[in-house]
């Protein structure tokens, strides 16, 4: 027989435990479904745990590592209760209460878990190239993120790989740090919309570099350049900086609910303005799996919260 709890969360990172953090301290006795370090996906603590130094979470003067910043929100989740498994969802039946929960084998006749109300926060990726070394270099000159680490690289010359428009802005916003930016795309055009793309052409400090793909991360510890190939000439050549930011799109974690929950024609989740609320009575979103636009630890937190306190509410509506 499945484990019925009041309250599953799918999910860790910042939302997930702050969610978690808040239904615990209402005495619902969250399980918390952090997901599987072996997984590509659902990442127990979230993209933060693969990130170094971070100077924009507040309370923290002096800045704070990215997974002891994510221990310490699984450990004061903990302290009030939440029950924590390193455990990967592998399928849910959201089409009636309670909500039925898969871990391991998805073809199971029975569901490990069922909850009353559930909590998505499995987040998203972003898209990677694929290159050799590319994780353990996250954090030593390779980034997804400008306004996450932008700062770190002042008066350096840096690239941006992408065309679109979180290319270009990523770019642009960098210029305010880097003393020279180049746009590597693998087109001879960008996708990006127009005014994004001149604000890109007009400004000195950025240089496009077309019809080009990244094949090789030079530098041993930390990035010190890249090897590039022309897709056209297939001629090879190297590009001597000590960043890059990778900003050709995110993916978020929503396959299990295909189907199930709204979604954008990106993949998100959709919520109801103002709230944490999916098209399915009792099940919450909160977390990058369905903010396609700001995409901070801050955000996260904060939606987290967002998320507890409608399903707390909802629950209560339900008992009265």
């Amino acid at each position: 027989m499945p484990e019925t709890h009041e309250v599953i969360i799918i999910g860790s990172g910042p939302a997930g435990l702050t969610a978690a953090l808040y239904t615990a301290r209402a005495n619902l006795s969250p399980l918390l479904l952090e997901g599987e370090p072996s997984s590509t996906s659902d990442q127990p603590g979230g993209q933060l745990m693969l990130t170094t130094d971070v100077e924009n979470y507040p309370g923290f003067p002096d800045g704070v590592m990215g997974p002891e910043l994510m221990v310490g929100f699984r450990a004061q989740a903990h302290r009030f209760g939440t029950r924590i498994e390193t455990v990967k969802a592998t399928r849910v039946d959201l089409s009636e209460r309670p909500f039925k929960v898969w871990v391991g084998d998805p073809g199971a006749p029975e569901p490990t878990y069922e909850g009353n109300c559930l909590i998505v926060s499995t987040g998203a990726q972003s898209l990677m190239l694929g290159l050799d070394r590319e994780i353990e270099l996250v954090g030593h000159g390779l980034s997804t993120c400008a306004t996450c680490d932008g700062f770190f690289f002042r008066d350096q010359e840096i690239a941006v790989v992408g065309g679109g428009d979180s290319a270009i802005e990523e770019a642009v916003f960098l210029t305010r740090f880097a003393s020279k930016v180049s746009i590597i795309h693998r087109r001879d055009a960008l996708r990006a919309s127009k005014i994004m793309q001149q604000r890109a052409f007009d400004n000195p400090k950025i240089e496009f570099i077309w019809d080009t793909v990244v094949t090789e991360y030079l530098g041993e510890d930390s990035i010190s350049g890249l090897r590039l190939c022309n897709v056209k000439t297939d001629v090879s050549r190297d590009l001597a900086v000590t960043g890059v930011f990778i900003a050709i799109g995110h993916r978020p974690n929503t396959d299990i609910f295909s189907g199930q929950l709204e979604m954008k024609d990106n993949g998100y989740l959709v919520t109801r303005p103002d709230c944490s609320r999916t098209n399915i009575e009792g099940v919450f979103a909160c977390g990058d799996v369905q903010d396609d636009v700001y995409r901070q630890a801050v955000t996260a937190a904060g939606s987290g919260c967002m998320a507890a306190l409608d399903a707390e509410r909802w629950l209560e509506a339900q008992h009265s």
